[in-house]
């Protein structure tokens, strides 16, 4: 009888001792307005002068998906998007550009990048990192919110907002792809 006792009571011990099942760490909430020192950054600041003659003004955040800001500025100083055109524009959702060969297939010679999904919703001005059905797809392709579509939260990668000319996005031509496209005639990076 002891014996059964101790043999419960071990059991007992043994099942009070397992770990906690580990849960995934909450992703912090972040805001739709900027930290301070993101916004006074002027290396966050990157402008779009497109063949329309509009000009576009994106905050980067660094913040919410630093390894896509990154790669953004770091083709923005090689010249990679200059000349290319937004080859998939469909009003009232977004307009996409960024891939050299014009079709939605192409990218940098850079390797693709992982996912930094994050807690900004994809509302009106939001840049987003196109990508392939698979998450860790994202390279030099970017789209620009032209009204907002909860469905993209958690699924794609947003790292920036248009502060600056939302007009000129909005008279990006439309199609897939547009019969005259809109080029994107310089990228830079500053004030």
């Amino acid at each position: 009888m002891i014996g059964r006792i101790l043999f419960a009571l071990s059991a007992l011990a043994m099942v009070a001792a397992k770990p906690a099942p580990v849960e995934a760490p909450a992703r912090p909430m972040l805001s739709v307005i900027p930290p301070a020192e993101v916004a006074n950054d002027l290396s966050n600041r990157l402008t779009i002068e497109l063949s329309t003659g509009g000009k576009v003004v994106i905050l980067l955040r660094p913040d919410a998906a630093p390894a896509h800001v990154e790669r953004m500025k770091t083709l923005v100083r090689q010249g990679f998007y200059n000349g290319l055109t937004f080859h998939r524009v469909v009003p009232g959702f977004m307009a996409q550009g960024g891939d050299p060969k014009g079709t939605g297939e192409g990218g940098s010679s850079l390797p693709d990048l992982k996912a930094e999904f994050n807690t900004l919703p994809f509302m009106r001005g939001m840049l987003g990192a196109a990508r392939s059905d698979k998450a860790d797809s994202a390279n030099s392709q970017f789209f620009i919110m032209l009204g907002p579509n909860a469905s993209l939260n958690d699924k794609y990668t947003v790292y920036g907002r248009v502060i600056e000319g939302m007009d000129a996005v909005d008279k990006i031509a439309p199609g897939e792809p547009p019969e005259n496209p809109t080029k994107i005639v310089r990228m830079s990076l500053g004030g």
